[in-house]
C-alpha cells in the first residue's frame, strides 16, 4: 500500500512506514519537470557515449594493444577488458546507488559522469602495446574498469530521477527517455565514427583516429557541471540516523531484487547482442564491410531511439507487465532465427530489417526498463535497489555477451549462441509473468 500522490510506501499491516522522507525536495511545476528531465538526460547521454566509444572503436585499436592473432583472437582480447568493465559494476551500483538514496540523486548521476568522462581521457592519452608493451592493456583494463564503476552507479542514479521527476500518469513516457538518451549516446558514438571513416580513412582511424571520440567524450563529461543548476532533488537528503540506501535495508524487499535481476538479466543480454556486439558480428561473422555496418547500425539506432517514447508512452495505458511479457516472451521465440538470419545475410538491406526486428521486441523492456525497476522499491533504497540489481544482472549477462558469442565462436559453435539468448530470455518471461502489475502494486502510486 502506498500513500497516493507519493513514493512513500506504508506496509499493508499497519507497521512503520517504509520511507519517512517527503517524496520530493521541492515542489515541481511542469517546466521545472521538463527542465529537470532534459538535464538529467543530458548527463545520461554524455555517460553513454563515452562507454560505447569503447565498444564501437574496438575493431580499430584491438591490434594496438594486442598485436598477436587474427582478429577474433584480438576482439576476445578487447571484449574480456569490456566484460571486466561490467564486472566492477555492481560496485558502482552498490556505490552510487547508497550515496544517491543518501545524498541525493543529482549529486550521484553528477559524480558518475564526471568517472566516466576520467576514464574516456586515460584511454584517449594511452600509450600503446608498441610503446609500453603489457603496461598498454594493463591501463586499458584500469580505464574501463573506471567506466564500469561509473556506469553502474549511473544507471540507477538516472532512472529513479528521471521515474521520480515525471508527472504521475506520464511516467512511462518520461522515464523513456533514460534509453532515449542511453541509445543516443549509442547513436552519438556510432555516428562520430561513421564521420571519422568518411574523413580520415581507415589507416589513420587505426593509426590515431580511433582516440578521437575519447578525447571529445571527456570533454562533453566535464560539460555536465554547466547543468547542474537545472536538476532538481527529488527526495531530502537521510538524516544521519536514518537506515536510507544500505544493503540491510535493500534485504527487506528480496522479491523486488530478484524481479530486477532475472528481468534486467534478459533485457541487458538482449540489448548488448542486438547493438555493440551487433556491429562485430556482422563483420565477423556475415562478412559485411566495417562501412557498411556502420550505416546499418547507425539507422537501426535511430528507429531504436524512435521507439522508446512511443512504448514508454503505451506502458501509462497497457502496463510494465505486459511490455516485459511482449518483449520477453517475443526474444524467447526469436533470438535463435534472428541471429541465423543474420549470420546468413547477403546484403545489407536484409541485416538492417533483421536488427530493426529485433530491436523492436527489445524496445518492450528498454523503454519501461527504469521505470518499473523504481516503482518496485520505496524511495530509502530506490537507487541501490535498481542500480545494484541492474548492475549484478548486466555484469554476469550484459557485460559477457560478445566474450561468450566470440568464445563460443572461435570452438566452432557460434549458432549456440541464439540458444543461450532464447534460454536467459524464458527465465525474464516466467519472472514477468509472475510479477504484480508496478504501475498499481509498487510504491510510485
Amino acid at each position: 500500500m502506498t500513500i497516493p500522490g507519493s513514493s512513500i510506501g506504508v506496509p499493508a499491516d499497519g507497521d512503520a512506514p517504509l520511507d519517512t522522507r517527503p517524496a520530493t525536495a521541492v515542489p515541481l511545476d511542469q517546466r521545472t519537470r521538463v527542465r529537470a528531465a532534459f538535464a538529467g538526460s543530458a548527463g545520461n547521454l554524455i555517460e553513454w557515449f563515452d562507454f560505447y566509444a569503447y565498444a564501437y572503436t574496438a575493431l580499430y585499436f584491438a591490434s594496438s594493444f594486442f598485436p598477436s592473432g587474427d582478429r577474433t583472437a584480438q576482439l576476445l582480447n578487447v571484449a574480456a577488458i569490456y566484460a571486466a568493465g561490467f564486472l566492477i559494476r555492481p560496485l558502482g551500483g552498490w556505490y552510487f546507488g547508497r550515496y544517491a538514496d543518501r545524498r541525493g540523486r543529482r549529486a550521484a548521476m553528477i559524480a558518475s559522469v564526471l568517472l566516466m568522462g576520467a576514464g574516456s581521457l586515460v584511454v584517449a592519452v594511452l600509450p600503446v602495446y608498441a610503446q609500453i608493451g603489457a603496461a598498454a592493456p594493463a591501463l586499458l583494463l584500469v580505464a574501463r574498469l573506471m567506466q564500469g564503476f561509473s556506469s553502474g552507479g549511473q544507471y540507477g542514479a538516472a532512472a529513479t530521477y528521471l521515474s521520480e521527476i515525471a508527472q504521475p500518469g506520464r511516467r512511462g513516457f518520461f522515464a523513456s527517455f533514460q534509453f532515449v538518451t542511453l541509445i543516443g549516446g549509442q547513436l552519438s558514438a556510432l555516428l562520430v565514427l561513421g564521420l571519422l571513416q568518411a574523413t580520415i580513412g581507415e589507416a589513420e582511424l587505426r593509426a590515431w583516429g580511433w582516440r578521437i571520440p575519447f578525447f571529445l567524450g571527456a570533454a562533453l563529461a566535464a560539460a555536465i557541471l554547466l547543468m547542474r543548476g537545472m536538476m532538481h532533488e527529488t527526495v531530502e537528503p537521510a538524516k544521519g540516523g536514518e537506515d536510507a540506501g544500505t544493503l540491510r535495508a535493500l534485504a527487506k524487499h528480496p522479491r523486488a531484487l530478484f524481479t530486477v535481476m532475472a528481468l534486467s538479466a534478459g533485457g541487458a543480454l538482449s540489448l548488448y547482442s542486438f547493438t555493440t556486439y551487433m556491429q562485430k558480428y556482422l563483420v565477423n561473422t556475415a562478412g559485411l564491410a566495417v562501412p557498411s555496418v556502420s550505416t546499418i547500425m547507425i539507422a537501426a539506432t535511430i528507429v531504436f531511439l524512435l521507439l522508446q517514447p512511443a512504448i514508454g508512452s503505451l506502458s501509462d495505458r497497457i502496463g510494465r507487465r505486459t511490455c516485459l511479457l511482449i518483449f520477453s516472451g517475443g526474444m524467447t521465440l526469436a533470438a535463435v532465427p534472428l541471429l541465423s538470419g543474420l549470420a546468413r545475410v547477403e546484403g545489407p538491406g536484409m541485416a538492417f530489417m533483421l536488427v530493426v526486428a529485433a530491436l523492436t521486441i527489445l524496445s518492450f523492456y528498454t523503454s519501461v526498463s527504469g521505470l518499473f525497476k523504481a516503482e518496485l522499491f520505496p524511495a530509502s533504497v530506490r537507487a541501490l535497489g535498481v542500480g545494484l540489481g541492474h548492475a549484478i544482472a548486466s555484469a554476469i549477462f550484459g557485460g559477457t555477451a560478445e566474450f561468450i558469442a566470440l568464445s563460443l565462436k572461435q570452438a566452432g559453435h557460434e549458432d549456440l549462441f541464439g540458444w543461450y539468448v532464447a534460454a536467459v530470455c524464458a527465465v525474464s518471461f516466467l519472472t514477468a509473468l509472475s510479477m504484480r502489475e508496478p504501475r498499481r502494486a509498487g510504491h510510485m502510486n
